[in-house]
């Protein structure tokens, strides 16, 4: 799938946050549902061009089923969980599209049983990013091993919360909105981003060998590894 769509794809994200924030509060979880749409558009896109296997779809699918269940039985731990492990492994092994899908969708439906809120759209758009430039980065040399890996992990581990803290800082009052608020906040939350940070490098370095071999051998099963293009 064309790099244009998930541009598309970002771009809208970041309109539809804005709405959110400024001007609907009370429909995030309408709006979080036109983002999975959007999200989804791509994919409908390339099955109309029938460009994409059953296997792929069943895939896609699956991981982001397991990105969604398996922040459920972390919940008691305040920003721990395999969540966005399984996100950067997404982008990694099938690309910045799946890897923006699989994100996106994950903090859509695990919120479903976590609690969903005007915060649902930006963690979507956070862990959408996430897969995303797990992708852009996947073909440097540094992420062919546990410690780049592990780098990026603990990098997102803090993108994340910082993105979510400008959410905060809007949500609350966008006209206190100044670098000294959002440097507080940022503060404030250091603590759970560490703890974000700390367990991406966890699950990377116990895992991730692991994930991409299973992966790669996904791919060669299902023939999607032909011509070196990305699944979607």
């Amino acid at each position: 799938m064309s790099r244009k769509y998930t541009g598309f794809t970002v771009m809208a994200f970041i309109i539809l946050l804005i709405f959110s924030t400024f001007f609907s509060q009370k429909h995030y979880l309408t709006i979080s549902f036109i983002m999975l749409i959007i999200t989804m558009s791509p994919f409908f896109i390339v099955f109309e061009k029938k460009e994409l296997k059953a296997e792929e779809m069943i895939i896609i699918s699956m991981l982001s089923a397991i990105a969604s269940i398996g922040r459920i039985p972390f919940a008691a731990i305040p920003s721990v969980q395999p969540t966005s492990f399984v996100i950067i492994m997404s982008g990694l092994s099938f690309g910045g599209n799946t890897g923006f899908m699989v994100g996106s969708t994950a903090a859509l439906v695990s919120n479903i049983i976590l609690g969903q809120g005007p915060w649902t759209p930006w963690q979507m758009f956070s862990w959408g990013m996430m897969g995303f430039t797990a992708s852009l980065f996947k073909n440097i040399k540094f992420m062919n091993n546990i410690i780049g890996r592990s780098i990026f992990g603990a990098l997102w581990g803090f993108i994340f919360g910082w993105i979510m803290n400008l959410w905060g800082v809007l949500y609350l009052d966008s006209s206190t909105l100044t670098w000294k608020v959002y440097l507080a906040s940022c503060i404030a939350s250091f603590k759970f981003d560490l703890n974000h940070a700390i367990s991406n490098v966890v699950f990377i370095s116990l895992f991730s060998n692991r994930w991409i071999k299973i992966l790669d051998r996904v791919k060669i099963k299902y023939g999607l590894m032909k011509s070196g293009k990305e699944i979607f």
